[in-house]
């Protein structure tokens, strides 16, 4: 074919920024028949900047506007997102109002989108020794020794030698005089783990081994040693040999010199092979349980439902065996081929769960979180879209049949997905707060359900009002379990007034004397007990008892938290901490004293009340660490622990044995926050929580100790009344527009100047009003934090009918928006984060 004939295309490309247009790239044309649709690539953006962008697109249209720049490398030989998901990708990036960029950041994990990371390099042809003495000022000397002893320098490296931040003048300037250059170096790449293995070199036969043998027992009895080893180990006579490890061997056999020495004889060769970060299960698997006469009437009608339903809503009690009916739904589609997402709201949850997954299912069943290392991901990506055979050992890879995880789960490259099912449906960490996308992963997957033409089952003992009212009014099929499995009785509840109690000078520090008996009685009887405080740290502020001073955090409009263990004030919100101090900072007074109170001190004071008890704490500070959620679950399972205080992580779907006794140590607190959802998230955490005890043989108890006792809720938890509590507010909703009868924008305005924010935030505001009418759109407010990371923040909120909700009206607002910061510098200054379906 002539160069006439042959054809241009470009590539439409998704970079890993927040622009909100992909970027079109030429395709070298001998890369024609090798590029693909969901390919990642390496492209130049900007001047110099290189980064790893996905193919969205494939044609021959050039771009209008400006010169396509080449593709600089191809680095998959087959796409790692496939169609379905490139759509989801998209339609992630339009509901949610965010960039293409954005989606990609979320989706890869970070191992397989790695970008340039700029070096300093010494110019080789620049003499540093016929250089003026006064041709480089102090810095640049300095920068020039640390590259005449390195050769290359990254930029926080020369940052470092140089004691500044901000070294681009200094780097410019030696640009500039010759004496450096830079370069991009990509970085963040995946690196596959490799192990040594050891095997015959190809021409060792069984004739030509009898010699070897007669040889190495007259002169090397050692090397035979090994030898024999290795047959041994390798079940070499087999029809099936396995691969031996190099390290294997040596700890069988010992002496690495005389491997060696067999090596270099051409007896045995020493080979590199790809092998697994992860954990494989060794555990006998067994076969599913039977399901009682209620769960198999359930299971029958979630079926029957998934005829003519897409999703279908699992409504069923704490401990009503909704776990079984997810087994034998996932045993049925694995009967059909199909791969099974399994979402969970938290980290706490895959420990238990994957164990009883791996029990039936055994190395089928992946596990995808964020606190898994990056190369960890990557591997279960690849697996995913790679279950062929290993190329380097021949071992086929783990062909994944579920995966277990939190949301970010949803955005691997499953083909052939069949079932998600989504536990614990109603709760909140489902959405993703922050960066952007902004998305809630229960709605996001429904809708790849959707178009992987799969089924959705949504599960909880207590359902968002929106799911429920989906149900409900016959959008989703509906299935309840109402009863516990085994005839075990819902537990008791008492409820102790904490105002009665405290007139009284009854308290025992944070515990009414009933919830303190109540606990020694269970201690007594080698039970365990759960208490739920949703507060971390050791008090919620301190406080000079002369001058009422409270230290604050210097970049947020908030309190600094204590943490006694690390003995530090620290900021829930950016991190920021001090010492404790020794005296107060405003009047230099000693008398300091703490308020409130947060896990730690909870767990400080049960070691005075029950000094034998082994106590654990279950919160974000406990749980940093890879495993750490795990291993304190294990503990506690394992009856090593007596007694677990936690923040919510306690209140989702934990299954416990022997826990009789589960205190709520501040019961209705979250009840007055200015939220339309304050009354159903209350009445979930005390229901989820309540769920934990009484699990099997013995009716639980559950102690909750509240200010207003008498409030509505807490008699609707008394109850387990779900129903009632769902239809007082959908009753408010209707009444205020709210969700499930409205969705919601809410539009956040942060600036470093609190007076431009205040006389800037009316004007779009307004804009707002003028194109959807001043009665759907609330604010601008200050939010109860006012300033996060030394910016103030104020928020507005739209709230448009279900029937009218459409594109359009997100394009208006994002054309609203755009005006709005082409106002002028200070209004350009202003950052605009845009959640759709807040929570």
């Amino acid at each position: 074919m002539s160069s006439q004939e042959r054809t241009t295309l470009f590539a439409d490309v998704i970079v890993p920024l927040a622009v909100p247009n992909l970027f079109t790239y030429r395709v070298p044309h001998n890369w024609n028949d090798l590029v693909q649709q969901g390919q990642r690539v390496v492209i130049q953006f900007g001047k110099s900047k290189f980064y790893v962008g996905v193919i969205a697109k494939i044609h021959s249209q050039s771009p209008k506007g400006y010169e396509a720049k080449y593709i600089q490398d191809i680095l998959d030989s087959k796409p790692i997102v496939n169609q379905t998901h490139l759509a989801f990708w998209d339609w992630i990036s339009t509901y949610y109002m965010c960039t293409p960029g954005d989606v990609l950041n979320a989706a890869l994990p970070s191992g397989l989108r790695f970008s340039s990371e700029t070096r300093i390099i010494k110019n080789e042809s620049f003499s540093v020794e016929e250089a003026a003495e006064d041709y480089f000022n102090e810095k640049e000397w300095k920068l020039i020794s640390e590259l005449e002893m390195k050769t290359e320098l990254s930029m926080a490296e020369a940052s470092d030698a140089l004691g500044i931040k901000n070294v681009q003048p200094v780097i410019q300037s030696l640009i500039v005089k010759g004496a450096a250059r830079v370069m991009e170096e990509m970085k963040g790449e995946f690196k596959p783990k490799k192990e040594s293995y050891v095997r015959f070199t190809p021409h060792i036969t069984e004739k030509k081994l009898q010699n070897i043998f007669s040889e190495l027992e007259k002169k090397a009895v050692v090397q035979l040693e090994i030898l024999m080893k290795y047959m041994q180990l390798s079940e070499w006579h087999t029809k099936k040999p396995v691969t031996v490890k190099k390290s294997a061997l040596l700890n069988s056999s010992g002496s690495p010199t005389s491997l060696n020495a067999l090596v270099k004889k051409d007896i045995l060769e020493i080979y590199e092979a790809e092998v697994s970060r992860l954990k494989h299960s060794e555990d006998k698997i067994i076969q599913s349980n039977e399901l009682s006469a209620i769960q198999q009437e359930a299971m029958e009608k979630v079926n029957s439902l998934f005829k003519e339903k897409n999703v279908v809503l699992l409504h069923g009690v704490t401990s009503s065996g909704k776990t079984e009916l997810y087994m034998q739904l996932i045993d049925d589609a694995i009967k059909q081929n199909k791969k099974v997402l399994y979402m969970l709201p938290e980290i706490a949850l895959t420990a238990q769960l994957v164990s009883r997954l791996k029990k039936r299912w055994g190395n089928k069943v992946g596990v995808y979180h964020s606190k898994f290392g990056d190369n960890e991901r990557v591997e279960i990506w690849n697996g995913l879209i790679n279950s062929s055979p290993d190329p380097m050992n021949g071992e086929k890879r783990i062909d994944y049949s579920v995966i277990v995880g939190t949301r970010s789960a949803l955005f691997l490259p499953f083909s052939n997905l069949g079932l998600i099912i989504i536990d614990e449906e109603h709760d909140s960490s489902f959405k993703q707060q922050d960066p952007a996308p902004r998305y809630n992963a229960r709605d996001a997957a429904i809708y790849l359900a959707q178009l992987c033409n799969a089924k959705v089952i949504l599960g909880s003992a207590t359902p968002s009002v929106e799911s429920y009212h989906n149900a409900v009014s016959g959008k989703f099929g509906l299935v309840e379990l109402l009863t516990r499995f085994g005839g075990m009785e819902m537990p008791e509840i008492v409820i102790c007034d904490l105002k009665e109690e405290t007139r009284k000078k009854l308290m025992k520090s944070m515990f009414t004397p009933y919830l303190l008996g109540s606990m020694e009685e269970a201690l007594k009887n080698n039970e365990q007990v759960i208490l739920f405080q949703n507060r971390r740290g050791f008090a919620n502020f301190i406080e000079c008892s002369v001058c009422a001073n409270v230290p604050q955090c210097v970049r947020c409009d908030v309190s600094l938290t204590y943490h006694k263990k690390a003995d530090l004030l620290r900021c829930h919100y950016c991190g920021y901490s001090i010492a404790l101090p020794k005296i107060c900072p405003a009047c230099g007074s000693p008398l300091i004293e703490t308020k409130g109170f947060g896990t730690e001190k909870v767990e400080e004071e049960l070691s005075v009340f029950f000094p034998k008890a082994r106590t654990a704490r279950l919160d974000l500070d406990s749980t940093r660490t890879k495993n750490a959620h795990a291993n304190i679950i294990n503990l506690f399972e394992e009856r090593k622990v007596d007694i677990l205080v936690g923040t919510q992580m306690v209140t989702k779907g934990l299954d416990f044995d022997n826990v009789s006794i589960v205190g709520i140590l501040n019961a209705d607190v979250g009840l007055y926050f200015p939220d339309f959802r304050s009354t159903e998230k209350t009445f979930q955490m005390m229901a989820q929580v309540s769920g934990r005890a009484g699990r099997k043989n013995k009716r639980g108890k559950v102690v909750v100790q509240a200010y207003n006792s008498h409030h509505p809720v807490i008699a609707r938890v008394v109850g387990n009344d779900y129903i009632g509590m769902y239809h007082d507010q959908i009753e408010e909703r209707k009444n205020f527009s709210y969700p499930p009868f409205t969705r919601l924008i809410e539009i956040t305005l942060s600036h470093r100047n609190q007076e431009d924010l205040d006389a800037m935030s009316p004007i779009l505001a307004d804009a707002l009003k003028k194109r959807f009418g001043s009665d759907r759109v609330l604010g601008p407010e200050y939010p109860l934090v006012t300033k996060v990371q030394n910016y103030y923040q104020k928020k507005l909120l739209l709230k448009i009918e279900r029937d009218k909700y459409s594109l359009k009206m997100k394009e208006m607002v994002f054309d609203s928006v755009n005006l709005f910061l082409k106002k002028g510098k200070d209004y350009a200054k202003t950052r605009i984060k845009i959640d759709v379906d807040p929570q």
